[in-house]
């Protein structure tokens, strides 16, 4: 070989060296995306945003989409220009550890769900923004569970639906009014793929109706260590009716809801068994779920010869059922000839009557006029019921009394699981790191732990303070950014556009309030009183500033109103640079504010809120809570750990009882909530404040965890509906 000969060999190898190692990165890379483990690392979620800054806000913070981006050659090159590359193999490692490691807490305390998984049913899940099927809090506690019960270990599958328009994007037009627009997701730039039977082949599942069938294919989602199975019904061989079936979140009419609810529960049901999967525990969160049961009693029957009224028995003693909402417009109630075209083959299948199956879904089984309600069935269905929080476990014991008319209301079998939150996906990288500093080693491994979040008591006060005032300058940086671009979008004077890249101030006061804006979580409340609120807002010495948002469902006409009111405070001299509303709330505007904010604000009218939990996520970054005495709030203030609207009352007229909460939200703000953030010692610090921001965090934080809500899970309700020992802590 001549010397030319050999180096063009050798150049040869180097390339193809070169372009195997650039497409291991890209694949790595690739895994890493492919995993929504990545979405509560922050050091994984850094080193994606290190790849293009300006490319992973535009995408909303998705990987995947960003990946796609690359080629692997100009992948590597960034690598090596941004000094990527042990990162990039780090994340791979530690992603791998986390998936076969067997030394978990589900290992050593429920170790009889090995052989006996539990399947989670929910029709959304909020895990990351960048996968838009969710609308608010029911999905974002599911991708919290789910989470938990990943980092646990707690052997889990999880079912839900496919929206590829997902729930809607919330623009606001020049009158303030929310406009909804609808969004094809790409598939291509999501974590699926196609679930595959035991020959390997995609799955499709088939259900029949009076008037035809309807089809679903079946979406595998990696959430860590849980496999999250997703219907999806624009397949071939649907009406093109039922191909847009699973479009949209908690849209259309009672024809659509009930369709979906079918796949959901009946589907979701035969997508495991072709998946061969054999649940020991069924988990039906929320009622839209509930008729998952009945097809399980069906396979029962049908593999093992029982009776409807055995089946029925053994299936209930498996599932679990949990209500979220004291609301009774939010139980989904169907029908009589919906039900009976939709569950009518099942029904035949049981071998029961139309009067037996409508009465598994009444109160009164025999009365003709009463509706078929989805929370009822799930209740009948079930030998495990709770709500999710202690005064809403009271209230749904009260609401569903008439199911157990031969018991008291404390006999009621409906106990409570306070809801919490997963604290990687909410916990601020910036609060972590003092953390980190500050707390015993392996800490996060010991979230639920009080012992270790006492030691917060110990950390400087100054630290802990400029922490804080580095996320509320996040935050006032993330709000102008969204702001300035509504009024850009609207095609608003350059003026106006530069006045929103000014607004708030991170010196004053900053309160938030966001969530689902209906009517009784009563988002106005603070503007009952415009003089007395507009004299405080602008108080010289010591102002506040509020940050709203929050969606209205399509149909709510009043709640789209509560939004034109606050949205148009901007159009108010007295106003405008101290109220502002984010349009389209989701995960992300929600990380920021509950990272940033001084108080988070929560006044529903009491006790509707069954728990709530964004004020939860506030605690673990500093935030204190100013709330009425409802859901989560009732059984965590102390006193000295952030403050109350009210007494933990609730007037008969509605109209007194928002009057008498105004009156108690604008004296505790007026004589509590700001002397206390204005009142600084010799070196600036609100030395009053912090001690309570302290108390907050270490008396909460543990309590209100996701991993401590799945641990109660797995303990009364899990283990003894698979068979193995109780522990009944707020169970009757």
């Amino acid at each position: 070989m001549t010397p030319v000969e050999t180096m063009t060999h050798e150049s040869t190898a180097q390339n193809r060296r070169s372009n195997m190692n650039a497409q291991t990165l890209y694949d790595k890379c690739m895994a890493l995306a492919s995993n929504l483990w990545w979405s509560w690392n922050p050091e994984v979620i850094n080193l994606f945003r290190d790849l293009d800054p300006i490319r992973w806000r535009q995408l909303d913070h998705n990987p995947i989409a960003l990946l796609r981006e690359f080629t692997p050659e100009r992948l590597e090159s960034r690598a090596s220009e941004m000094v990527l590359y042990s990162r990039i193999h780090h994340a791979y490692r530690q992603l791998k550890q986390y998936l076969s490691s067997q030394q978990t807490w589900s290992t050593t305390n429920a170790g009889v769900l090995g052989s006996k998984p539990v399947a989670y049913f929910s029709a959304e899940f909020g895990i990351h923004e960048s996968v838009p099927i969710y609308s608010g809090g029911l999905g974002v506690l599911s991708g919290d569970h789910i989470k938990s019960a990943s980092g646990l270990g707690v052997p889990l599958v999880a079912v839900g639906l496919f929206y590829d328009q997902g729930y809607f994007k919330q623009r606001l037009d020049e009158h303030g009014y929310q406009v909804e627009e609808y969004v094809d997701t790409k598939v291509e730039n999501l974590p699926v793929q196609h679930a595959l039977d035991k020959d390997g082949n995609p799955i499709t599942i088939k259900i029949e109706t009076r008037t035809g069938h309807l089809l679903a294919r079946v979406w595998l989602m990696s959430v860590g260590r849980v496999r999250l199975y997703l219907l999806d019904c624009d397949v071939e061989g649907n009406s093109p009716e039922d191909r847009s079936l699973t479009s949209r979140l908690y849209g259309g009419d009672e024809r659509t809801r009930i369709r979906q609810e079918l796949v959901l529960g009946v589907g979701g049901v035969r997508a495991l068994s072709a998946l061969g999967i054999t649940p020991g525990v069924y988990h039906l969160n929320e009622g839209h779920s509930a008729f998952g049961p009945l097809e399980v009693i069906r396979e029962r029957m049908t593999e093992d010869g029982m009776s409807f009224d055995d089946a029925l028995r053994e299936v209930a003693r498996n599932t679990v059922f949990t209500t979220h909402t004291p609301v009774p417009a939010g139980h989904d109630r169907f029908g009589a000839e919906a039900v009976e075209e939709h569950l009518g083959p099942l029904r035949d299948a049981l071998g029961i009557s139309y009067e037996h199956l409508m009465g598994l879904g009444r109160v009164e089984p025999q009365n003709p006029h009463e509706s078929f309600c989805m929370t009822v069935l799930g209740l009948k269905l079930s030998r495990r019921a709770n709500a999710v929080s202690s005064l809403h476990g009271h209230v749904s014991r009260r609401m569903w009394a008439h199911l157990w008319p031969w018991r008291s209301e404390e006999e009621i079998p409906i106990g409570h699981i306070t809801n919490g939150v997963h604290i990687p996906s909410w916990l601020a990288w910036q609060m972590q790191q003092l953390y980190d500093r500050h707390f015993p080693a392996g800490w996060a491994n010991r979230m639920g732990e009080p012992e270790v979040w006492q030691k917060l008591y110990a950390v400087d006060d100054g630290e802990l303070w400029e922490t804080h005032n580095a996320l509320k300058n996040l935050l006032t940086a993330f709000v102008r950014r969204r702001i300035s671009r509504q009024c850009r979008r609207r095609g608003e004077s350059d003026d106006v556009v530069e006045t929103a890249r000014n607004l708030l101030d991170p010196d004053v006061l900053t309160i938030g309030f966001a969530r689902r804006f209906a009517t009784y979580k009563r988002a106005d409340l603070i503007m009952s009183d415009m003089d007395r609120l507009i004299q405080l807002l602008s108080n010289e010495e010591r102002p506040f500033q509020l940050i709203f948002a929050g969606k209205a469902h399509p149909k709510d006409e009043p709640g789209k109103e509560l939004i034109r009111r606050i949205a148009n405070a901007r159009h108010e001299s007295a106003l405008c640079n101290r109220v502002v509303f984010i349009e389209d709330y989701d995960i992300n505007v929600c990380r920021h504010l509950i990272q940033g904010v001084d108080v988070w604000l929560n006044n529903p009218r009491r006790p509707l809120e069954a728990s709530g939990t964004s004020g939860q996520k506030v605690v673990l970054n500093g935030g204190l809570n100013f709330s009425i005495l409802d859901g989560w709030w009732a059984e965590a203030f102390d006193g000295n750990n952030g403050f109350a609207i009210g007494k933990g009352t609730a007037h008969v007229s509605d109209e007194i009882g928002d009057a008498r909460d105004a009156e108690s939200l604008f004296d505790v703000l007026e004589n509590k909530v700001i002397p206390l953030y204005y009142q600084r010692d010799i070196d600036g610090l609100p030395r009053q404040w912090i001690r309570m921001m302290k108390h907050s965090i270490a008396s909460l934080a543990w309590r209100f965890s996701s991993d401590r809500m799945v641990m109660d899970y797995a303990r009364s309700c899990y283990k003894p509906a698979a068979g193995g020992v109780s522990c009944d802590m707020n169970f009757r």
